[in-house]
């Protein structure tokens, strides 16, 4: 199965690379957000990938255009191009994500970022970077050193000053996309708290990998980020950390930091 997605992933990735170095335009969801032609034809290739393992398919354009599948134990939740917003920069930092969910939770994840072709799988044995060879690196989590936090570049918040304070953070590691869970998995950050709305295809394939690494990412109230909610498939706000331990008090520095004055 995870081989089946990192086909998929790579695929995709490809066609987006196709319209990156090309000249594109981008128009606006209902919701605001930025879409291009880029997103479309890497979930019709996900799409194509995935179609054969008769599991249902969660993935953000299909939602977008009403198509919301009945979900059941196992499925997949897809993200064709996570952070447009830095696609259309063009600064790099936009990823594939692909996650299999069982029970509510993602098992097995994949993130590849085309324009630099970081890769990043997980499966119940473990989270890895696939480097250029196609070898494995083994990723663990690190909580060793002075703390950093890993936040996003278009997406800010005023409480992230007052929880960097509380934890003694001495670096903002700021990147867009997914980027932001494989770094914590690498160890090279810490924390990641996510304190403005998600959809749960931008997180599921990342907190896969951060799992398998070692860390754990949690809702406010110190339950796990869960999936197939249902609805307008957004998550609550939640934080990724290094360790169960680390997630537990971040999860409570932030209920602190937003509980109402």
């Amino acid at each position: 199965m995870l081989e089946l997605m990192l086909t998929a992933a790579r695929a995709a990735s490809t066609a987006i690379m196709e319209v990156y170095l090309s000249d594109f335009e981008h128009v606006s969801k209902a919701d605001g957000s930025p879409v291009t032609v880029a997103d479309q034809r890497a979930e019709n290739i996900i799409l194509e990938h995935l179609m054969s393992t008769d599991l249902p398919i969660l993935a953000e354009e299909s939602v977008a255009a009403g198509i919301v599948p009945r979900l059941g134990n196992r499925f997949f939740v897809v993200d064709p191009l996570d952070g447009t917003k830095e696609f259309l920069k063009r600064n790099g930092e936009f990823t594939v994500n692909i996650a299999l969910c069982e029970g509510g939770r993602p098992t097995h994840g994949v993130v590849v970022a085309p324009a630099t072709g970081a890769t990043f799988v997980a499966s119940p044995d473990g989270a890895y970077e696939i480097t250029g060879r196609d070898e494995r690196e083994k990723l663990r989590t690190s909580t060793d050193g002075p703390m950093k936090v890993v936040a996003s570049r278009s997406h800010g918040h005023g409480a992230l000053e007052g929880f960097c304070q509380t934890f003694q953070v001495v670096e903002d590691v700021s990147v867009g996309s997914s980027l932001k869970f494989c770094l914590v998995a690498k160890g090279e950050a810490q924390l990641y708290p996510r304190f403005t709305p998600t959809s749960e295809w931008d997180t599921a394939a990342g907190q896969a990998i951060l799992e398998a690494a070692g860390g754990s990412v949690l809702c406010l109230d110190g339950t796990p980020l869960a999936y197939g909610k249902g609805g307008d498939n957004l998550n609550p706000f939640f934080i990724a950390a290094a360790s169960p331990d680390l997630a537990q008090r971040g999860a409570a520095e932030m209920r602190r930091l937003l509980k109402p004055t």
